[in-house]
């Protein structure tokens, strides 16, 4: 299981998710172009000494995103088919998320393999990139025995 984050808006949120999948043992996809400098200090600042040990794969577009591509594309959208606690997670997913602004194109959308809401008290719509990435990491891997360590 990966995440994959499309077109991402903010340094801090990254450098959040990073931390998040460095601490679970999983690979994180950017795809660009991304709203701020890669070098700027405040993802660093967010990933904090977790930046050594994650992988990251940066793709120039969302074209060489999908060449590379192996497994479902599972996108976390707020006009997901799937609630998060009725889909069948498998263990190559890769968890998309779309901008921070903007979520993903009509193109994008329709090319994923499965759309999943994460679902939330009404009138609310959606929860920070981090903690969203958070939550569906931690309930795939819940559920394909994929937590480290666990076997």
């Amino acid at each position: 299981m990966r995440i994959a984050l499309y077109q991402p808006d903010i340094a801090g949120n990254v450098g959040a998710v990073m931390r998040t999948c460095a601490c679970l043992g999983v690979a994180l996809d950017l795809i660009e172009p991304m709203g701020f400098q890669w070098d700027d200090r405040r993802v660093a600042r967010a990933a904090m000494d977790y930046i050594d040990h994650v992988s990251v794969f940066r793709h120039a577009d969302w074209d060489a995103f999908q060449r590379q591509a192996s497994g479902r594309i599972v996108l976390l959208t707020t006009r997901g088919a799937t609630p998060l606690h009725d889909f069948a997670f498998e263990p190559d997913d890769i968890l998309l998320f779309g901008r921070e602004s903007a979520g993903v194109p009509d193109a994008v959308h329709a090319r994923a393999d499965a759309r999943v809401v994460i679902p939330m008290a009404p009138p609310l719509r959606s929860l920070n990139l981090s903690v969203s990435a958070a939550i569906v990491l931690a309930e795939g891997l819940r559920r394909t025995d994929g937590w480290p360590g666990a076997a």
